[in-house]
C-alpha cells in the first residue's frame, strides 16, 4: 500500500519562480508513493496565484491576508493532517531547494531513522553546492551556537527550510509550529525539547532563481535578534505535556 505524502510549498510573491519549482518537483517525485503538492499562497501581491491556478498541478490554499511563512506552513500542515497524510515535506517556493533530494529526506523517515529530517547544505565540505551569502552564513553560525547552548543539539543548517516530517512530527507541527516570520531555528529547539529524533541529510541548494529575497543586510540583523529572542523563549517553555 502506498504511503500518502504531502509536499508543502509556501509562497509569497514568487511569480518568477513558482512554476519552475512545480516543474522540478513533479520531475522528481518518487512514483512508489501517493503524492500531493500543496501550494500555500500567502496573499501574494503579484501573479503567483494566477500562475498556480493556470498551471493546475498543485492544490492551492490561498490565504486571505499576508500572515508570514510560519502561518503559511502551518496551514499546509493542517491540510495534510486533516487529509490523513503519512508524511509531509516543506519545500521553499523560491527555487533554492532541489527536488532531486526529496527521496533522501523521505527515506530517513521511512526507515525510522528519525521523526524529522532537515536538508543541510553544510554536511559536506565548503564549496559543495550553493552555500548562501556571507551575511546569512554569519546568522547560521550564530543560530547553530545558540541552539547548541540552549538544547545541547548542534544543527548543521539551522535556517534550512527543506524539511520532512513523519506522522507524529506532523501532528506536533500542526499544533505547535512557530508563527514568527522565520521559524526554522525556533522549530529545532521546540522539536528537540519534545524529544523528536532529528537527522540532517545532505542536500545541495541553488541561488534564488528570480525575484528578491525578503532579507536585506539590515533586516538580517533584525532577524537574528528577533529569532534569537524567540529561541530563548522556546527554551524556557516546558515540553508540551498535552502532546507527550
Amino acid at each position: 500500500m502506498k504511503m500518502k505524502v504531502a509536499l508543502i510549498i509556501p509562497c509569497f510573491n514568487e511569480q518568477d519562480n513558482i512554476i519552475g519549482v512545480i516543474d522540478d518537483v513533479f520531475s522528481h517525485l518518487p512514483p512508489d508513493e501517493d503524492w500531493r503538492v500543496i501550494a500555500v499562497n500567502d496573499c501574494s501581491a503579484d501573479a503567483t496565484l494566477a500562475k498556480l491556478d493556470e498551471d493546475g498541478r498543485a492544490v492551492i490554499l490561498d490565504l486571505p491576508c499576508n500572515s508570514g511563512v510560519g502561518a503559511a506552513v502551518q496551514t499546509g500542515f493542517k491540510y495534510a493532517r486533516a487529509n490523513g497524510f503519512d508524511f509531509a515535506l516543506k519545500f521553499d517556493g523560491d527555487g533554492q531547494h532541489r527536488a532531486d533530494y526529496i527521496p533522501a529526506l523521505l527515506e530517513v523517515l521511512k526507515n525510522d531513522q528519525a521523526d524529522f529530517a532537515v536538508g543541510s547544505r553544510f554536511i559536506r565540505p565548503e564549496g559543495q553546492g550553493f552555500q548562501s551569502t556571507s551575511l546569512r552564513r554569519v546568522g547560521i553560525r550564530f543560530f547553530r551556537f545558540l541552539i547548541r547552548l540552549l538544547s545541547g543539539y548542534t544543527p548543521s543548517d539551522p535556517t534550512s527550510g527543506f524539511r520532512a516530517y513523519n506522522r507524529r512530527a506532523l501532528e506536533f507541527a500542526t499544533r505547535y509550529y512557530p508563527s514568527f516570520d522565520y521559524p526554522e531555528p525556533e522549530e529545532l529547539v521546540l522539536m528537540k525539547k519534545n524529544h523528536f529524533r532529528i537527522k540532517d541529510v545532505f542536500t545541495e541548494m541553488r541561488e534564488r532563481r528570480g525575484g528578491v529575497s525578503s532579507i536585506s543586510w539590515y533586516r538580517g540583523i533584525y532577524y537574528m535578534f528577533k529569532v534569537g529572542f524567540a529561541i530563548f523563549m522556546v527554551a524556557l517553555r516546558p515540553k508540551e505535556e498535552d502532546f507527550n
